[in-house]
């Protein structure tokens, strides 16, 4: 008999779509101003719920009606609090670092009198004829937005406003044809693991489809531990939904009746959202027993993690969720023939789940067109160091380094040169200017000797000692191996003993050909992705940088003038101004003296070479220097006390 309780899912959602239109259609046509505040992390940290409270008291003040509307983030971390207003007969207006007195001055001058307030917009989000002169928007117009294109534009808490932009339509369209059919169309898109090893999405489902056991899981990795990155964070506060549509297609399309959303705890924001949106998914039916009427059930849980680098591994998050300590385990058997509890298990990263729902809804075809032939899509960056335009950046792969930096991030600031990038996370490889022609997709990079990773990448001045910049990163693997391996345990601690000594003025000759041979062999004789790559940010900045390395070592001197143990700070007499004071009052240890000429003098003895003096100085004056060698100071005497 046929099940009379199967229903059309493309009936069911018409439905909740039908609701989610009309509230948008009311929410556009509603004549009053509205205001989308940026809501995520990133934009409290910078004091965005300070702001919405500052527009809310104004509007109260002022009788006047507006709509406020929480988002959230739209990738432009370097501009945040970032407020777009639209105002009846005016564009939608991008506006940035707005304060609470920004807020205010915004509802007297734009809301109540129709003065958009030039000096303290972005730009325009739509092209017009009114705001002309500011509408170049770099980082709109040379992104291509498919995982991030609803951040920014819905309430990450309100399911009807991801419903009405055509959310859940994947979900639909995947159901109404068979699990194999969905495993076909991503394997033929090319989505590649946007965890950082790129392997193939739609194999790896395959695999798992076909893979014997009693239960099947799916498990969602946000467990994002590298230093500066936060796609995985900004996507699950932002657009949760997507993510969840994802996971409930790659449960379809394997035959798995369980999710796990797995999220270090350390992300309370994203952990709130993503619960919230489970529970809205599920009270519409679209998670849950019987989906959308079609016989499809999905339980979706989230797990939080406790922090540990390594259980970004596949097998170490597994043990993680099973209640062990989070420790990689040797493959084979690969997860998705035997995982969480034995059964076969797939795991897929955060961005590659949220890539899934416009695969299945615009097909294999459209995915490929963007990105190159071996890695079609789009890549996510977070963008930080010394860019001016730090942020969250989706571009198609292909794209290569100088774009994604001058281009579409605004270079380095300061008028100060490039020096190189790294890419990958703290195991990524350091690339000096050499490469900055090089495309951003798997093998391009990894060819360059650095890797794609999960997207972080840090950009770095001619200020930068790349030496300290391998031994900080070293210092990060070092202290998150879970030291299983003997090489990732003991290796890791002699390569970051070799490099502190170096950074210190310590290094012995033979040290850069032993952390080459120490380097190859951690590599080598580690057993997960974390030791074998920990090496990397040594062995690429080695490579490339190998005259920095011997200047620390045989001449005793930081090129970049970084190293504390290698420079010393003096003032230019010449140029210090009598009278101020600037110095002596930021100076922590009181080493900053007054000479009898009324100028300055630093006592070698007592500074502690923090470099306050270099940023307190006034620009007119620039009369703080630091040198290396320390012997190139010269000596100033501290006059006589009373």
């Amino acid at each position: 008999m046929e099940d009379q309780s199967r229903k059309d899912p493309a009936q069911v959602l018409r439905a909740i779509r039908q609701e989610a239109e009309e509230r948008l259609k009311a929410f556009n046509e509603d004549p009053v101003p509205k205001i989308h505040v940026g809501m995520a992390t990133c934009g409290i940290a910078s004091g965005a719920l300070e702001t919405k409270r500052a527009f809310e008291e104004a509007l109260r003040e002022r009788s006047m009606e507006a709509r406020i509307h929480k988002v959230g983030c739209l990738g432009h971390c370097y501009a945040e609090p970032v407020v777009i207003i639209e105002n009846p007969m005016f564009p939608p207006i991008f506006y940035h670092q707005v304060t609470p007195g920004k807020a205010r001055m915004l509802v007297r001058s734009f809301l109540e009198k129709g003065d958009p307030l030039f000096e303290y917009l972005m730009g325009a989000m739509k092209e017009n004829e009114m705001i002309p002169q500011v509408w170049d928007f770099p980082r709109f117009s040379m992104e291509e937005r498919i995982v991030m294109e609803k951040c920014g534009q819905v309430d990450p808490e309100e399911i009807l406003e991801y419903v009405a932009l055509g959310g859940y339509g994947g979900l639909v369209k995947a159901l109404q044809t068979s699990p194999e059919a969905v495993v076909e169309e991503v394997k033929e898109a090319g989505l590649r693991g946007r965890g950082g090893a790129g392997f193939a999405t739609g194999v790896k489902w395959e695999l798992a489809a076909k893979a014997r056991g009693r239960e099947k899981t799916v498990i969602c990795n946000g467990d994002e531990g590298d230093p500066g990155a936060y796609m995985d964070r900004t996507i699950l506060e932002s657009n949760p939904h997507q993510v969840l549509e994802g996971i409930a297609i790659c449960s379809y399309a394997v035959g798995a009746k369980k999710a796990i959303l797995y999220v270090r705890a350390e992300y309370p924001l994203a952990v709130k959202t993503v619960v919230r949106a489970i529970e809205q998914a599920r009270d519409r039916g679209l998670l849950g027993e019987n989906i959308l009427g079609t016989g499809f059930s999905l339980s979706v849980e989230v797990f939080q993690g406790s922090g540990a680098f390594v259980c970004g591994e596949e097998t170490a998050l597994i043990q993680s969720i099973q209640g062990m300590r989070g420790m990689p385990i040797s493959r084979p058997p690969f997860p998705v023939e035997s995982g969480i509890w034995g059964e076969p298990t797939v795991i897929n990263n955060v961005k590659t789940m949220a890539a899934v729902p416009p695969i299945v809804s615009r097909g294999a075809g459209w995915f490929r067109s963007i990105g190159t032939e071996r890695s079609p899509g789009t890549a996510i960056f977070s963008v930080v160091g010394d860019v001016r335009h730090a942020g969250l950046v989706e571009i198609p792969m292909g794209v290569d380094l100088r774009t994604l930096i001058f281009d579409i991030c605004g270079g380095v600031p300061d008028k100060k040169a490039f020096k190189a990038v790294q890419i990958g996370g703290p195991s990524g490889g350091c690339l000096p200017a050499d490469f900055l022609d090089t495309p951003i997709d798997f093998d391009s990079l990894t060819g360059a000797g650095a890797m794609m990773g999960s997207g972080g990448m840090v950009v770095m001045d001619e200020d930068t000692c790349m030496v300290d910049v391998a031994r900080y990163f070293l210092d990060f693997t070092r202290k998150e191996s879970c030291g299983k391996c003997t090489f990732c345990r003991i290796g890791t601690y002699h390569l970051l003993e070799i490099l502190t000594r170096i950074t210190r003025g310590e290094g012995r000759e033979g040290d850069l050909e032993m952390l080459e041979s120490l380097g190859e062999d951690i590599r080598a004789g580690s057993l997960c992705g974390l030791g074998r790559t920990a090496p990397n940010p040594v062995l690429t900045s080695l490579k490339y940088f190998r005259d920095e390395y011997e200047a620390h070592v045989k001449e005793k001197r930081c090129p970049a003038r970084m190293c504390r143990d290698l420079t010393a700070f003096y003032i230019d007499l010449e140029k210090c101004a009598r009278g101020c004071d600037a110095c002596v009052g930021c100076c922590p240890v009181e080493a900053i003296f007054t000479t009898l000429s009324r100028k300055k003098g630093i006592d070698h003895g007592l500074c502690v070479k923090c470099g306050e003096c270099v940023t307190a100085c006034p620009p007119e004056y620039d009369a703080v220097r630091r040198v290396s060698p320390p012997h190139l100071a010269p000596e100033v005497e501290r006059p006589p006390v009373d």
